[in-house]
């Protein structure tokens, strides 16, 4: 029986435990291809843009960079807003379209990393986060106490990285990206525990897909904020 699933609430329902195990199953894989396909969208459009001085000027030289910066936080916004009131197709136009945002934001690393250590990064961070969304599916302890130190300790990272931004410290970054790591790796799991208990409570096909679409959302931006910070730990600057 899957973790958090009381057979008591599957008899309430009418549903018997195997089908919430075997759809359990199914919507959890769906969360990580939407986000795995989301990855590779994202890391196929940063390195295009990366790749074209022109694309590169047009973006980053320009005041169009702040309007791609501030575009993945609307697309956030938006989607945790609105999704249940679109359609599974339109929510999945608006995931995709945030992944090319996403990108197109991201790009702007290849301006200050070499390409080999984003690449070194970017696996360290892949198999850092299979182990951990691994262990928060598969753990019986319960994680939801950790969640409001998490949370307090996400928003105290916005805090520090927006006064940062005017201080310049780069020990005060240094800390940052050390607590980032920690924060962003501890989401991770318990996003992913969240997610598998909260299957139960989103029963009809239509809302499990779209919750599907949010849950890839917040493990692709626990993914995206670990690599992130791992990169300004361990990424090797150009010269």
């Amino acid at each position: 029986m899957a973790f958090g699933m009381d057979p008591r609430v599957a008899q309430v329902r009418g549903i018997p435990v195997e089908r919430i195990d075997e759809g359990l199953r199914s919507y959890m894989l769906s969360i990580y291809n939407y986000m795995g396909l989301g990855l590779a969208l994202t890391g196929l459009t940063a390195f295009v843009v990366a790749t074209s001085p022109a694309l590169m000027a047009l973006i980053f030289g320009t005041p169009l960079k702040w309007v791609v910066m501030l575009a993945p936080l609307g697309f956030v916004f938006f989607l945790s807003a609105r999704v249940h009131r679109m359609s599974v197709g339109a929510a999945q136009i608006a995931f995709w379209a945030f992944a090319v945002a996403m990108g197109l934001s991201l790009a702007s690393i290849f301006l200050v990393f070499t390409g080999t250590s984003i690449a070194r990064v970017f696996f360290i961070t892949a198999a850092t986060f299979g182990a951990v969304s691994l262990y928060g599916y598969t753990t019986k302890r319960d994680l939801s106490r950790f969640g409001s130190f998490l949370v307090m300790g996400l928003i105290g990272i916005v805090i520090a990285s927006l006064v940062n931004l005017f201080l310049g410290s780069s020990a005060l970054q240094f800390a940052i990206s050390v607590i980032g790591v920690l924060v962003f790796t501890g989401l991770t799991a318990w996003d992913t525990q969240r997610l598998k208990e909260e299957y139960v409570e989103s029963l009809g096909e239509e809302l499990v897909a779209k919750n599907a679409i949010l849950g890839a959302l917040s493990l692709y931006l626990n993914f995206i904020n670990l690599f992130v910070m791992m990169l300004q730990l361990f990424g090797q600057n150009r010269e």
